[in-house]
């Protein structure tokens, strides 16, 4: 495989070999893992955001209110000191 990069590529790819990379291939996986990573984040999001839009369309909400928000408020604390106390 042959690949053709712009020159402030070729330049980063070269200081990347100078940080410690043993050889250009290393870099371009590198880099290809780390897209692939964020393409899987990507979709996880995506797919979050779809399952929040259809629990709109289904109702299956509730309005932000102030007593929702202290309810969450206090879930939180709660939940907090229950991690900070020792277990028996």
């Amino acid at each position: 495989m042959n690949v053709s990069l712009t020159d402030d590529l070729s330049a980063f790819v070269a200081e990347q070999l100078a940080d410690g990379y043993n050889n250009q291939s290393e870099v371009v996986r590198d880099g290809l893992r780390l897209l692939r990573a964020r393409n899987h984040k990507l979709r996880n999001l995506r797919s979050a955001i779809d399952a929040g839009d259809a629990d709109i369309e289904g109702s299956r909400t509730k309005p932000l209110t102030q007593d929702l928000l202290r309810d969450i408020a206090e879930r939180g604390r709660a939940l907090a000191e229950a991690r900070k106390s020792p277990k028996t």
